[in-house]
């Protein structure tokens, strides 16, 4: 089994699609390992976000993800960073595929429900952002 985090993004949970994108998630095989909903304070989403501070959509990302709650979670499956991957769809969700969170869920290529992890590696340093070791191997 393998672990990858996932956001659900403040438009997504402002809109009241956090349990639908829950659904989904746990009816393409994931498992809720650690939930939580919290909102980012500045300094937590320009953390997380860092390795985009030199792009030009960095301040606004960092904006759009303070602005409201959000649901952060810790999930299991096997290949599960491939899986998520495909279940968010594409980040434009003009290009999403039908029945992907993003397709049926975002509003724009920038307010696109959805976060999730790109690699197994990068998997590891996001979970170890928000959760706590204890939190993840509860179960």
């Amino acid at each position: 089994m393998q672990k990858t985090f996932s956001i659900i993004k403040p438009d997504a949970v402002a809109s009241g699609k956090a349990g639908k994108i829950l659904s989904l998630l746990e009816d393409n095989g994931f498992r809720i390992v650690a939930l939580r909903m919290t909102k980012l304070s500045t300094s937590q989403a320009e953390g997380f976000y860092a390795v985009h501070a030199e792009r030009p959509f960095y301040r606004s990302l960092v904006t759009f993800m303070t602005e409201g709650p959000v649901v952060l979670m810790a999930l299991e499956r096997e290949d599960a960073v491939k899986k998520l991957r495909e279940v968010m769809g594409a980040t434009n969700p003009a290009n999403a595929a039908e029945g992907t969170v993003r397709k049926l869920y975002a509003e724009s290529i920038e307010r696109n429900a959805i976060h999730g992890s790109d690699a197994p590696e990068t998997a590891a340093q996001e979970l170890a952002y928000f959760f706590t070791t204890v939190e993840l191997n509860q179960l």
